[in-house]
């Protein structure tokens, strides 16, 4: 008896088109182009009402961009965009009292989350207050530095080699450049990559209060500079920046090393405190992360956590961070374990922390409210910012291991993201 069998082709994401059609869909387009968006950095009244003259939309959605108090702020916005058409308003929640007692963060915090996401303030909420039902999290800064890699590419490994033995012995030399560019950052370590015809210089830097992406760009352009006048070896290319500093990706090197500031959170929680407020039990929690640990490892991630990102990226987005850098400092080690006498330990470690309380956003007016909500805007606090952010992230990390482990996790979201009827409500009181 012979069998037959079919094989489907999956290609629900074509087009039900013939091959002249298909073909016409990406011919060139050679008609003329629209105008160009005008008036560059420019924030006045008049370049933003020339670049609305530019787009097909009712006044509905011009008076949602630009309300009063943008139209009230416009200079504010100078340094930190270009073509500017109006602002966007993001719900912010508050997650807390979360308690850190740790080497910067001291005290209870309560901490502003921009998301449109229903259900994530209210987790980490939950998790923040069970930490300080628990006597509150330790925070400790391990290390901290963020890099630049300039790339030079030379006839052979011969000249990469030698170039890269001369520029070891230039480190004092670089640091006096760099630092004549910043009053606050500094270079404090060197080290290089070779790859056959190709040398990697790795840059880092200390930056002070700031992120300190810029910074770091602009001193190692100097130090480039420097290379291209005093180099003994002649190299064919040279470029500030070549893809092996980690900059808003994730990556093993930084992950094994630090990029921004590696911070690690940790707590016991007690084993009655997670059946009252978790609804489960240690045991529980702790087979949970070890089938995600797992889970992790099969799929190739880097580190293991369960929703890093959420936090962080409600947070930075809220006190004015790079966002995009959410993309590496996401990247992380959750840990849960049961302790002796039957309670839970959980710790976090990132490595990838990149944040700032001066410069970039941070000075803008929504962004500093949420800073100084915190009691963290401007200098000298961000180091405890880093050590908020470990904090935080650990709480979420607990409480959606907890609503997994007790099978709360869809019920959880269903509720909260699709009515506001008493079922809801009641889980909203669970949560909060």
């Amino acid at each position: 008896m012979k069998c037959s069998t079919s094989k489907k082709v999956d290609n629900h994401m074509l087009r039900s088109v013939n091959d002249n059609q298909y073909q016409e869909h990406f011919a060139t387009n050679d008609s003329p182009l629209p105008k160009r968006v005008p008036g560059g950095a420019r924030v006045s009244p008049k370049a933003i009402e020339s670049r609305w003259e530019l787009l097909s939309v009712g006044p509905e959605a011009k008076e949602q961009l630009l309300g009063d108090q943008t139209v009230d702020q416009l200079e504010l916005y100078q340094k930190n965009i270009e073509n500017l058409i109006g602002t966007i308003s993001i719900p912010v929640g508050l997650a807390g009292p979360l308690r850190i007692n740790g080497l910067y963060a001291q005290g209870d915090y309560y901490i502003p989350l921009a998301t449109t996401e229903a259900a994530l303030v209210a987790s980490y909420n939950r998790g923040a207050q069970v930490i300080s039902q628990a006597g509150g999290c330790r925070t400790v800064i391990l290390k901290e530095a963020i890099g630049r890699t300039p790339g030079f590419i030379f006839e052979s490994v011969v000249e990469a080699s030698r170039f890269a033995n001369w520029a070891v012995f230039e480190f004092d030399t670089f640091r006096e450049v760099a630092e004549s560019t910043t009053n606050f950052g500094q270079l404090i370590r060197m080290d290089h990559m070779i790859e056959g015809n190709y040398v990697y210089l790795n840059f880092e830097f200390s930056t002070g209060d700031a992120s300190g992406q810029n910074m770091v760009t602009i001193a190692t352009q100097e130090i480039c500079n420097y290379i291209r006048q005093h180099s003994p070896v002649p190299f064919k290319n040279s470029f500030v920046e070549a893809n092996f500093s980690g900059d808003k990706k994730a990556s093993a090197k930084s992950f094994m090393t630090v990029r921004g500031k590696k911070v690690c959170a940790e707590v016991v929680l007690p084993a009655k405190l997670v059946r009252q407020r978790f609804h489960t039990t240690p045991e529980n929690m702790e087979k949970y992360w070890r089938m995600a640990f797992v889970g992790g490892v099969l799929q190739g991630m880097i580190g293991s956590q369960g929703h890093v990102a959420n936090g962080l990226a409600a947070l930075y987005l809220a006190t004015g961070q790079d966002v995009a850098c959410v993309s590496e400092s996401s990247v992380g080690v959750t840990r849960f374990e049961l302790t002796e006498n039957g309670d839970l330990y959980a710790s976090i470690t990132l490595p990838n922390v990149i944040v700032g309380t001066v410069g970039g956003g941070t000075g803008l007016p929504s962004q500093k409210a949420c800073l100084e909500i915190m009691g963290l805007s401007g200098a000298g606090h961000v180091h405890a910012l880093a050590e908020v952010c470990a904090g935080l992230v650990l709480a979420g990390e607990l409480s959606i291991i907890a609503a997994l482990a007790a099978d709360d996790f869809t019920r959880a979201h269903h509720k909260l993201s699709r009515g506001t009827d008493g079922t809801a409500q009641g889980m909203v009181k669970q949560y909060v």
